[in-house]
């Protein structure tokens, strides 16, 4: 099953930043943006990134997946097998499932942003939902600022304003501390390609739903 490969630290990453959506590659050395390291807060505190958490917090086995909102494989894999492992594993509190947001691309740290406009895990989880089951919609024009928009309409259907809007989409602090966060995570986690999945501490490739259950039935014992 193919898989969406990352792109090489430096090599081309694009993130927005602010309100004139500046395009800035990370640095080379590093594979930061500028300043991402001492993004802050007004208040001069980091931008707090919120663990997206669904099931029982004390579930036997845990289940991180690592994805991105422009990744048609990770589309499809929500569509199929996450359904029937939500259904079988989370929803009967054998699994704890751990979703962290891959950033191959500007839209797919704009989807992310607007996605933790409330760090509330329900509106989280749902506004991915709509991400993943639209997103040959609001991805088709290819055009950044068509996105921009396409992306605001689902999130005003979703039941954001305006005004958080505007302020989610220029907080330059918080988006680097997400690509600073996905990036930590990312090389802690060995992730070269989306989706990947860490179990139990061990990492996997995509799999058919057969084979996840398999796994998953063998970590519960």
């Amino acid at each position: 099953m193919k898989r969406r490969t990352l792109l090489a630290a430096g090599g081309g990453a694009v993130v927005a930043l602010g309100a004139g959506w500046l395009l800035t590659r990370p640095d080379p050395a590093t594979g930061l943006l500028p300043g991402a390291a001492n993004a802050q807060t007004t208040d001069g505190s980091a931008p707090e990134i919120i663990e997206m958490v669904k099931g029982n917090p004390e579930a036997p086995v845990e289940l991180i997946e690592y994805a991105s909102y422009t990744c048609p494989h990770c589309a499809s894999f929500h569509a199929n097998q996450f359904k029937l492992i939500e259904q079988n594993y989370i929803d009967t509190d054998k699994v704890r499932f751990v979703y962290r947001e891959v950033y191959f691309d500007r839209p797919g740290l704009w989807a992310s942003m607007i996605a933790r406009a409330t760090n509330d895990t329900n509106f989280f989880f749902a506004f991915s939902d709509i991400l993943y089951q639209r997103q040959r919609e609001w991805l088709a024009s290819g055009d950044p600022a068509q996105i921009i928009q396409e992306l605001r309409t689902l999130a005003k259907t979703a039941g954001l304003d305006d005004a958080t809007l505007d302020a989610v989409l220029s907080d330059a602090a918080k988006a680097e501390a997400l690509y600073t966060w996905y990036q930590d995570n990312a090389q802690r986690d060995g992730i070269n390609s989306t989706p990947s999945f860490i179990i139990d501490g061990r990492g996997y490739s995509n799999m058919a739903y057969d084979e996840f259950a398999e796994v998953l039935d063998g970590k519960l014992g």
